[in-house]
């Protein structure tokens, strides 16, 4: 049987949780509901309903399973949330878009009537949408087959799984309720107590289509009964949107909502009038000839005809699936009302109900809406998607071992641990029938309990005296033994008032029903007495110390002891001694110090303690251990007469060898509550059976018992009971580990809790525990406990116990960077360290994956990152340099593989640091001082991945650091900080550059990228770059990569050239000297033709970025050799004297760049604007320096290019720039003008914006088109 995956939480109600989940070993996501088994009625007519339904407009029913505590329903996961939820946001929806939707609604509820099923609660809430917005109906918890009496099916589905014991009147007063679902939508026939039919789904249906448009259903009160008023009576007002811009509704949009809200269900629309209704605009034309005859068509009854055996069906909810279903087709089998028996869900394998098979994911999931609508009485707390925050609730500040112990201690025992429920008429233990008395044989006013708690004193008396005179009575015939019966069946009734009963156990009665118990020789009238006496114990308010309850619980030890053989005598007398003790104890208890009065003898705890071993009936043991539960539960005298060495083995072997829950539970949970007082109970459980054999019970129970369990673990780790054994068995860590996949937030916040006690006194468990994803279950519940959440009290409790394992976790790894640095310092500069050094290291190093685990979360990340956590990260990489260098040897120590990895696991730690840049925004200078002069010192490294690896640090780190803003008042820091990256780079880093860039691919690619982080935003870095005659070195390198363009390095060097162009301080001229033009030609010529190569498809997003970056340098270069020549033709214009040597130079250096005349014209077409944006300026500025000097400028090809761009661009500036362009080329080339003359559809383009007049734009464009067309001798 597969397992399913647990994601997060999508949908609450209050007995039902909606996970997003998925089938295991697939990737198949569904909605997984697990509701509570008080819900099987719901959920059992959901499944019988829908099982073999396949229908695009109804959520598909998959599979169900019973386990331990639930019943886990498996449907289709509808990702668009609910309809409600929309309305909700929306307010209001347009009418086509309740058109579109009324479609499904039709469609969906269309195909369910013609299956003879009846919604009955068609609500906003049970429609759902799919992603693409599809409405699906969900939760068929209360609809039925039409003319069937859901009340009956519910209450014997109730009956079936035992909820009958209370009898038959009262569930069926509950099924009543149970069965009725939201007024708001419901019909006026069925308000005034009519059975659901296809009308009454189709008023529903009006009130979904008005509630759609309008934003508000049509008939709307807080007050139920006025809304009844307004449903059967009033008429709904026009559906007017709530935004008032909205179109109103038309003509027949209200003609349609008439016809469904009529009041009497025969002037209703039909199914054959609403689906031609011309609101849908023929959407349901194809169906016409169906629909005309819906109403005969729709069955009245359940009796389908199918050769399959339903109860095959049942056994396999899921075996009806396989069979597709035409529109219209029947359900193919009955769910007969006598046999719910017939319908059951899976169990687990080997049918063992274990809870583990739903299994909750560490890993979320992006957040879905609701997938599923879940009951009425199960109102969904919608929860909104998760932001990926810390959890921000732990406060600052170090806890001391002590203090955190002691709040731990304050978690062991929760509220739901101690839970007190009755020893006397307790279900769990034993049915009792009903108490009833006859009034008419009782010889004294039957007053009700009303009115004796209001009896005057004197009124009392007498009440009592009539009551203990017949009690008292020596009568002895059949009839006064009758009435006396019948006396003490009346007083156990009132005996269940708190008033009541406190004022008779402190009367004389109380004495009297003691004496008796003693005296009466009718053992029926003594089992009478002692219910009546353990009823007064159970309700009583108070007790005083002259109450004789000491003698009543020495009686009933007396009798017991005397027929310890008679079983059902100890059923009958084994509660009420029970009762006593308890309210002994809770006295006690509030009191806050023993009564010697109150001393119960030590016979009574012998003889409980006789009750609970082997050989007794399972009723005795039961009642034995409830009472020892019960008592424990009190910190009182009494609780500690149950200490003893053989209580914890005895009530563990009552847990191992029952065959029922309910004794089970009751069992661990006493020992639960004994080891309270005193946890050596559990440790003589463990010494007797043995560690492992409590660790597979643990791993293998049932919820209830888990939480006992763990409470038991956190007792004994609590005081050190086997710390030192538990600390360090892998096996229980693991168990523990695994529980963190319950679907209870109590077992997990407890497991926590039990971790946290472990981790304490053994910081290498932390390890494991990282291991096996203990940082990822901390994340899914933080994200639970998030604040702004509402926080329920498991989730609270879940929170504290997260809280102080998070603040443990935290401060325990500044403890762990401590160890390691000690071991390493140790061994620093020694080839051979010692015995003792070669064992610190390899206890020490080995937890370097904790400090990854934790700064990859984040939850710890924030907390973690500190600047104690920066030096000591700086300090391990300065000894890591060491070992590298061969200066200190701990390969013999540790093995060559764990040092590998110590060194991996040590830089990838600080590779997730540096994604979250605001992290070290405040230690900028630490870094600075501490992290990067190591990592520098790395990029010498023999080993290329530690090269590498120190590489991209580097460029990272580096890139973040210039790029920080520094915050006011830490100028004076950041100055310091730049200062000494400047030096480090200039002084260790670059001079390594000449020998880094020839070594083999990909180290140049790394190198060359720091260098463009270091150069991107500091223009100091960039005179760094040229001062240290790198050039040269970047220009091999394009030629030793030419091959490959778009690789990684070309990448890496285009970005650096163009950083170095771009910044304003860069010597221009020394680049031109070095080759920059020639480098540049040949690289952009290489990656436009790839851009302009129709059949590269491949790498076009990167030769376009490639080819971008490019246009950049060369707009760059052009713009600065503009710049230079235009101030040298200045100067000689003023006749200042100036030489033009320079601009000459500059422009011989230059010249190449005319051959990119040919590739920049094809380029203007290009889709992207920006490209023909610098394309056009380079072009522009190229013509402006060398006019038309490329011969092959105005080539055919070229001259259509212009005629097009001419035709195509429809803005005056982009018009001018080309006819410039244009009109340089022919005035300067006497070849491009006889090309021009040639060119006909280009001079037909100039003819067009020739004769263009208007504006002063368009006639700067008109003359500029004139004037190269007069040129051409048109």
């Amino acid at each position: 049987m597969e397992n399913f995956i647990l994601y997060e939480e999508i949908g609450r109600g209050s007995k039902t949780v909606v996970y997003k989940g998925r089938r295991k070993g697939t990737i198949n996501f569904v909605a997984i509901l697990c509701s509570d088994k008080c819900r099987r009625p719901e959920i059992t007519n959901w499944v019988r309903l829908t099982h073999e339904i396949k229908h695009k407009n109804i959520v598909t029913f998959h599979e169900w399973y019973e386990t331990s505590n639930h019943l886990w329903l498996v449907v289709e996961l509808c990702t668009g949330g609910s309809l409600e939820m929309v309305i909700a946001q929306d307010e209001n929806l347009p009418e086509d878009v309740v058109r579109e939707f009324g479609i499904d609604l039709l469609t969906g509820l269309h195909h369910l009537h013609q299956l003879g099923i009846l919604f009955c609660d068609i609500s906003p809430r049970k429609i759902l949408l799919e992603g693409p917005g599809t409405l699906k109906f969900s939760n068929f918890s209360l609809a039925k087959v039409e003319g069937e009496n859901l009340e009956e099916f519910f209450t014997l589905v109730a009956a079936e799984e035992g909820g009958g014991d209370s009898g038959e009147n009262v569930v069926k007063r509950s099924m009543k309720s149970r069965v009725k679902g939201s007024l708001i939508c419901t019909a006026p026939e069925i308000v005034r107590g009519t059975d659901f039919s296809i009308t009454s789904d189709l008023w529903s249906l009006g009130c979904l289509l008005y509630e759609m448009f309008s934003g508000k259903p049509p008939f709307f009160s807080e007050c139920v009964s006025e809304l009844i008023e307004k449903i059967c009576y009033e008429d709904p007002l026009p559906p007017i949107p709530k935004d008032s811009s909205c179109p109103k509704a038309s003509s027949d949009f209200i003609n349609l909502l008439d016809g469904l809200l009529q009041k009497d269900p025969q002037k209703r629309l039909t199914w054959a009038d609403l689906l031609q209704h011309s609101f849908w605009k023929d959407a349901f034309a194809r169906n016409d000839q169906d629909s005309s005859t819906e109403d005969s068509n729709v069955s009245r009854n359940m009796e389908y005809s199918g050769s399959q055996d339903a109860t095959e069906l049942l056994k396999s909810p899921q075996g009806g699936q396989a069979k597709g279903e035409k529109s219209g087709q029947r359900l193919s089998h009955s769910f007969r009302l006598e046999n719910p028996s017939d319908l059951r869900p899976k169990s687990t394998l080997g049918g063992q109900l274990n809870e583990s098979m739903f299994l909750l994911s560490s890993r979320p999931t992006p957040r879905t809406s609701t997938a599923v609508a879940l009951s009425p009485g199960d109102a969904v707390t919608q929860s909104s998607p998760q932001k990926t925050s810390p959890l921000t609730k732990i406060a600052s500040g170090h806890m001391s071992q002590q203090d955190l112990e002691s709040r731990m201690r304050e978690l062991i025992y929760t509220d739901s641990d101690l839970v007190i429920t009755p020893i006397i008429d307790n279900p769990k233990i034993m049915k009792q029938p009903p108490i009833k008395y006859d009034p008419k044989i009782l010889h004294l006013p039957a007053h009700s309990v009303d009115k004796l708690v209001f009896l005057e004193d004197q009124d009392w008396n007498d009440f009592l005296q009539q009551v203990c005179s017949q009690i008292d009575s020596t009568e002895k015939s059949t009839g006064a033994s009758r009435a006396k019966l019948n006396l003490l069946c009346y007083l156990c009734v009132v005996a269940g008032h708190r008033e009541v009963a406190t004022r008779l156990l402190h009367s004389p009665l109380f004495q009297l029903l003691i004496q008796h118990l003693r005296i009466a020789p009718n053992w029926d009238i003594r089992a009478k007495i002692a219910r009546m006496i353990g009823l007064l114990a159970s309700h009583t308010s108070e007790l005083q110390e002259n109450a004789p309850v000491i003698e009543a619980i020495t009686l009933l030890t007396e009798l017991i002891r005397e027929n310890f053989r008679n079983s059902k005598l100890k059923q009958c007398l084994l509660p009420t001694l029970g009762e006593l003790i308890y309210l002994i104890a809770t006295e006690e208890e509030k009191k806050k110090h023993p009564r010697e009065c109150w001393a119960v003898p030590l016979a009574a705890y012998t003889v409980l303690m006789r009750c609970l071993r082997e050989g007794e009936e399972r009723v005795v043991n039961h009642m034995a251990a409830k009472i020892i539960e019960n008592v424990c539960t009190t910190f009182s005298a009494q609780a500690q007469g149950f200490i003893t060495g053989e209580i914890g083995p005895v009530l563990w072997y009552l847990f191992k060898h029952s065959t029922v829950d309910s004794l089970r539970i009751t069992a661990i949970s006493a020992l639960c509550r004994i080891t309270r007082h005193s946890p050596t109970a559990f440790q003589n459980v463990i010494e007797k059976v043995g560690l492992t054999s409590v660790i597979n019970s643990l791993a293998s129970a049932i919820c209830k018992v888990q939480q006992y369990m763990l409470t038991l673990f956190s007792a004994m780790l609590s005081c050190g009971i086997h710390l030192q054994r538990l600390i360090q068995e892998k096996d229980f860590v693991s168990t523990i580990i695994r529980l963190l996949d319950s679907p209870s937030t109590s077992i997990r916040a407890k497991a926590f809790l039990v971790l946290l006690y472990i981790l304490i006194h053994n910081h290498e468990m932390l390890l494991l525990s990282c291991q096996a994803r203990l940082v990822m279950y901390i994340e899914r519940d933080s994200r639970k406990t998030t604040p702004g959440k509402e926080q329920q009290s498991g989730n609270e409790y879940l929170s504290r116990c997260l809280d102080l394992l998070i603040r443990h976790m935290v401060q325990e790894l500044p403890r762990i960077l401590g160890d390691i640095l000690n071991a390493l310092a140790n061994v620093s500069g020694r080839k051979h360290p010692s015995t003792v050094q070669a064992k610190q290291l390899k206890m020490c190093l080995p937890l370097m994956p904790v400090v990854l685990h934790l700064v990859t979360s984040q939850v710890f990340r924030p907390q973690v990152v500190t600047e104690e956590f920066l030096f000591s990260y700086g300090t391990i990489l300065s000894h890591i340099k060491s070992i590298d260098s061969g200066e200190t040897n701990i390969d013999g120590a540790v093995g060559l593989m764990a040092s590998e990895e110590f060194i991996k696991i040590t830089l990838s730690a600080f590779e997730a640091v540096i994604q979250y840049p605001i992290l070290l925004k405040d230690y900028c200078s630490t870094v600075v001082d501490y992290i990067l002069p190591p990592l520098v010192s790395l990029v010498q490294s023999q080993n290329v991945e530690w090269r590498l690896f120190s590489l991209r640090l580097l460029s990272e780190t580096t890139s973040l650091l210039v790029n920080q803003e520094p915050d006011d008042g830490k100028e004076m820091v950041n100055v310091d900080s730049d200062n000494n990256l400047l030096a480090l780079i200039r002084d260790v880093l670059l001079p390594q550059y000449e020998h880094i860039l020839m070594q083999p691919d990909p180290v140049p690619a790394y190198a060359l990228k720091l260098l463009v982080a270091m150069t991107e935003h500091n223009p100091t870095f960039t005179r760094l770059v040229e001062d240290s005659k790198l050039i040269p070195r970047i220009f091999e390198v394009i030629l030793e990569h030419q091959e490959n363009i778009l690789g990684n390095t070309m990448q890496s060097v285009v970005a650096l050239l163009n950083n170095l162009v771009a910044c304003k301080d860069s010597n221009m001229k020394l680049l031109y000297e070095q080759g920059l033009v020639r480098h540049v030609c040949s690289l952009f010529t290489e990656t436009a033709t790839l851009c302009l190569d129709a059949d590269n498809e491949s790498n076009n997003d990167t030769a376009a970025a490639l080819l971008f970056s490019l246009l950049d340098i060369l707009h760059g270069m052009l713009t600065y050799t503009s710049g230079v020549v235009r101030l040298a033709l200045q100067a000689q214009k003023s006749g200042s004297g100036g030489s033009t040597q320079a601009a000459e130079d500059l422009l011989l250096l230059g010249k190449p760049l005319i051959d990119l005349v040919s590739l920049l014209i094809p380029l203007l077409p290009n889709e992207d604007p920006e490209i023909f944006e610098v394309s056009s300026k380079c072009l522009s500025i190229l013509v402006q320096l060398y006019g038309g000097e490329n011969p092959e400028s105005l080539s055919p090809e070229n001259a259509e290019t212009f005629a097009d761009l001419l035709t195509s661009k429809e803005d005056p500036k982009d018009q001018k720039l080309l006819l410039r362009i244009l009109r340089r080329m022919i005035t300067s080339n006497e070849k491009h003008l006889e090309s021009l003359k040639s060119a006909g559809n280009l001079l037909r383009a100039l003819e067009g914006l020739a004769p263009a007049g208007g504006s002063s734009a368009n006639s700067s464009v008109a003359s500029l088109a004139l004037e190269i067309l007069q040129a051409a001798g048109h």
